[in-house]
């Protein structure tokens, strides 16, 4: 007998202007199956979900969901034929609780008690093995919990075919691996879930297939038990590339940063780093790693005076033995006193570079003096921004293109490549691969230890725990504002760090 497929794609093509994001892509997903879709960025795996979900309505093409032929207009039509995504980005209000959310826009719902929607929503959660409080506020959740809320609220309006994406970018080790828990028990229960992911050992561990698209096209789909990082790599890239981080052993490393009981608040005057101390020394890589929202931000930013500090100290010490403390001072006053420290912000178009300037332009915002600057004409930075774009690979049509058309893996290319040309002592960057493909990412990642191998101070703070155990010296654990240990990179393992980048809040469990 036939096998009817939960989805089936048959020649779809979404294009926007010139562009082509998907071009004639036939794709299915099985029934009771875990399919992921890999691709680099701009390979359309995003676009693709977007018409499944309803947000994109394609330009040709036909979809079917259980066999029959159907049409997509919007997410309701989407929610309506069984299908529910879950984005990067949850979109809960802090103030209500679990099942307050679950509920939110349900018509029908509102009349019903409370204790009757508490008990529907536990009768999900124990049928998959979820964990979770219908009663619990959602500001007092950590991010799995949150993620977990918003799979049960597509469960909960009915959905057979669930779309995740990028679900395990913000989990520890021991959260991901109670969430693939969770997801073969949906698949043994009937249902169809597709992951966009770019982990690929996590891609072998859950997946029962692989769907791979290359530039908008569909390459193929191939059974995990028949794939390697190796053969997906090739498949997604075109070509064989080696996958190796060339860590080097750190040679007389030497003091750089001194961080002393610093404690920052944000707007709302919460703190958000709290008492953080910690050395960062030249011809080393040192990891910073946390959850999202553990201080990471604030950490960076009051090293280089973009955010006050409520107490402590950081101190800078230069290769001429000169000790400055720049706790007080502003990022410019930092600049002023011939400190060469550069910074790869997390908002690339907001902090890094000026969206309307093009790449000649933002070379020349290195330059924060007049007279002397290497940046007083455009001929070099241009020479740079040349230089950059051969280097990294940067897609664009010249040098005289506004930065915000470029794709943000472009922007990246542009944002660390001239940071790292200003011959830094010390080397801060947030994320710094975020938004580019794999070949590009092992680039950025070798061109750090390059920067380590001439002495600077790096300091990496990274979402990928493999990266950062295969690329730093040492790694730095936060958690809810506090640093939890320093380890050394080479002995520690993945489940180590995810315990320490909860204990702050389990701690604070216990206490209460």
């Amino acid at each position: 007998m036939e096998q009817i497929n939960a989805i089936e794609l048959k020649h779809v093509t979404k294009k926007f202007g010139e562009v082509i994001a998907n071009d004639d892509i036939n794709l299915n997903l099985r029934k009771g199956e875990i399919l992921s879709i890999l691709g680099e960025n701009g390979s359309g795996k995003t676009t693709l979900m977007n018409i499944l979900s309803g947000i994109y309505f394609p330009d040709e093409g036909q979809i079917a969901i259980n066999g029959k032929e159907v049409t997509i207009c919007s997410p309701k039509d989407s929610l309506d034929l069984g299908i529910g995504m879950v984005h990067q980005h949850f979109k809960l209000i802090n103030v209500l609780t679990a099942a307050e959310n679950i509920i939110l826009g349900l018509s029908g719902k509102q009349h019903l008690r409370m204790d009757k929607i508490n008990n529907e929503i536990d009768s999900i959660i124990k049928s998959y093995g979820f964990e979770l409080d219908p009663k619990q506020k959602v500001y007092d959740m950590s991010v799995s919990q949150k993620q977990t809320i918003e799979i049960i609220k597509i469960l909960y309006r009915g959905a057979e075919i669930l779309i995740l994406d990028e679900p395990t970018a913000v989990l520890t080790p021991q959260e991901i691996a109670k969430l693939f828990i969770v997801l073969r028990n949906m698949k043994n229960a009937g249902k169809s879930i597709i992951i966009i992911t770019h982990k690929l050992n996590e891609i072998l561990d859950i997946s029962d297939r692989v769907a791979v698209l290359r530039k908008g096209k569909y390459i193929g789909t191939v059974p995990t038990s028949e794939a390697s990082v190796d053969s997906l790599t090739e498949m997604m890239v075109g070509e064989k590339i080696t996958l190796d981080i060339n860590r080097t052993e750190p040679v007389s490393p030497e003091k750089r940063i001194e961080m002393r009981g610093v404690t920052c608040k944000n707007r709302e005057g919460i703190s958000v780093l709290k008492e953080a101390s910690f050395t960062a020394n030249g011809g080393e890589i040192l990891g910073v790693a946390g959850i999202a929202g553990s201080g990471q931000k604030e950490l960076l930013e009051s090293i280089a005076g973009l955010h006050d500090i409520e107490s402590g100290e950081i101190l800078y010490y230069s290769p001429e033995g000169r000790v400055e403390k720049i706790s007080d001072m502003k990022a410019e006053a930092i600049q002023n006193l011939k400190i060469q420290l550069s910074f790869v912000p997390e908002d690339r178009l907001g902090m890094g570079l000026v969206g309307s300037m093009d790449l000649t332009d933002n070379m020349m915002l290195r330059s924060y003096k007049e007279g002397n600057s290497i940046f007083t004409n455009r001929k070099t930075p241009k020479e740079l921004a040349n230089q950059i774009v051969e280097d990294l690979g940067v897609i664009t049509p010249s040098v005289d293109t506004p930065v915000r058309k470029l794709s943000g893996g472009n922007v990246q290319k542009i944002l660390v490549g001239r940071e790292i040309s200003s011959s830094p002592i010390v080397l801060m960057v947030a994320y710094p691969v975020r938004g580019l493909d794999i070949n590009s990412s092992y680039t950025i990642y070798n061109l750090l230890n390059e920067q380590k191998e001439k002495g600077v101070a790096v300091i990496c703070v990274g979402e990928d725990l493999d990266v950062l155990l295969e690329l730093c010296d040492k790694i730095l654990v936060l958690s809810s504002g506090h640093i939890t240990g320093i380890v050394d990179a080479r002995t520690a393992t993945k489940e180590q760090l995810g315990l320490m980048m909860t204990s702050s809040r389990k701690e604070k469990k216990a206490n209460d």
